[in-house]
């Protein structure tokens, strides 16, 4: 029965997110931010009184609809904002406000509020509400029934109030409108230390709707010990099931990427080990997995990695729903971080970003035969500034890159073919 929801390389070593890791940053990573804050908080952007702007964003998150439609979402002044473009990101609509009641939001990093259409023109958000305790948070989601023009109040999706940590979420849409969403949740390590347990990592946990949102399942367990502070992706297969991937603690403080693809919306599969970089590590590297499916089932999967034995960036598909998967593709260099894959077709695209210790770069590099071979790397973006993560997104036919610099315009890119 339902509830209704109340609802890159080891340089520098710095307080996490975790609740008693350090922080693993790539030390060009780590520099370029140092460098460039001081400055660009001045400004515009250091009133509070000014206008809401997604220059003044930290993070911008975008997707398509079915009209070809983009949506993006980011956060101004501890409100959550949403715009749209019909003509591929040449122009926006005025920014429409989607929480009325102030709240701190995580926007920042990893962290990012989410944006995903359905096909039925609702628009569905979710983020991460700050809480007062050290990395506590709980997970938001409003949603738009009239294209936009307005959000319903939010609502908080985790069932466990606790002021603990409920962060990272991550967000998909079903082929017939569900809801899913899943989050890293710390309620069984509280629960272990009141039984005077070790509890390692977090626990990954979700909920899902099947009637737009109105109300959510009861939140379940999909994994237990995962590294607390990276970013999930969750993606559809093409029997409309859920799959979800993340930095697992494997035996031995190992904290590699896993995959759980569900059996229906209620019933999470068996967890698969993504790669075998046996990264031991008691630290937050802060870089989660990214995950493409495309439409004749093929998984694609990059993520980061500084173990021994294999360091930077990789690549690798799955032809059997994430069971086994092909020998990695390292890419990138020293100071690469955050990739993201998008499938269309027999098309992947990779993109990621360097620090050439002068430029904040953003490169690409493409397959043809559904990640069988690649392309040269290539740059596509470049600021002195600072700048957020990049992603892909496609209108169904073609790639885009989704990204901006600091106290710069938001950029939609073409990525040529």
């Amino acid at each position: 029965m339902k509830s209704r929801a109340s609802l890159l390389f080891i340089a520098a070593l710095a307080v996490s997110g975790c609740a008693n890791d350090a922080t693993v940053r790539p030390a060009d990573d780590a520099k370029q931010h140092a460098h460039h804050h001081g400055a660009e908080t001045k400004g515009v952007c250091a009133d509070a009184n000014a206008s809401p702007s997604n220059q003044c964003a930290e993070t911008i998150s975008a997707a398509f609809d079915g009209n070809g439609v983009l949506w993006i979402t980011w956060v101004n002044n501890d409100h959550v904002y949403v715009q749209s473009s019909d003509d591929k990101g040449l122009s926006f609509t005025s920014p429409v406000m989607v929480n009325a009641a102030a709240e701190k939001i995580e926007a920042k990093g990893e962290y990012r509020p989410k944006i995903k259409p359905d096909t039925k023109g609702n628009i569905y958000l979710t983020w991460t509400l700050k809480l007062e305790g050290k990395h506590s948070g709980h997970i938001r989601f409003s949603r738009s029934t009239d294209g936009g023009e307005h959000f319903s109040a939010p609502v908080t999706v985790n069932d466990n109030l606790d002021i603990i940590s409920h962060r990272f979420d991550s967000m998909a849409i079903g082929k017939n409108g569900e809801i899913f969403i899943a989050w890293l949740d710390a309620r069984d390590v509280e629960a272990a230390k009141k039984a005077g347990q070790k509890f390692e990592g977090s626990s990954l946990y979700y909920s899902w709707s099947d009637d737009g949102g109105a109300h959510f399942y009861p939140n379940k367990r999909i994994a237990a010990h995962t590294c607390q502070c990276c970013r999930l992706d969750t993606a559809i297969a093409p029997d409309n099931t859920p799959v979800i991937t993340w930095r697992h603690v494997f035996e031995g403080g190992v904290r590699d990427h896993a995959l759980v693809k569900f059996n229906d919306w209620n019933t999470p599969g068996d967890t698969h080990r993504v790669g075998q970089d046996n990264w031991k590590i008691d630290a937050c590297p802060h870089h989660g997995p990214g995950l493409s499916i495309s439409e004749s089932g093929i998984y694609h999967a990059v993520w980061f990695s500084n173990s021994p034995s294999n360091q930077g960036l990789f690549y690798a598909y799955s032809t059997d729903a994430g069971r086994h998967f092909s020998m990695p593709v390292n890419f990138g260099k020293a100071g690469s971080g955050h990739p993201h894959v998008l499938a269309v077709g027999s098309r992947v695209n990779v993109v990621w970003q360097e620090f050439d210790g002068a430029n904040n770069v953003i490169k690409l590099m493409k397959s043809a035969d559904d990640g069988k071979s690649w392309s040269k790397p290539e740059v596509i973006a470049q600021t002195a500034k600072s700048g957020d993560q990049p992603f892909l997104v496609t209108d169904g036919e073609k790639i885009y890159l989704s990204w901006k610099a600091q106290q710069q315009d938001y950029r939609l890119k073409p990525v040529a073919e």
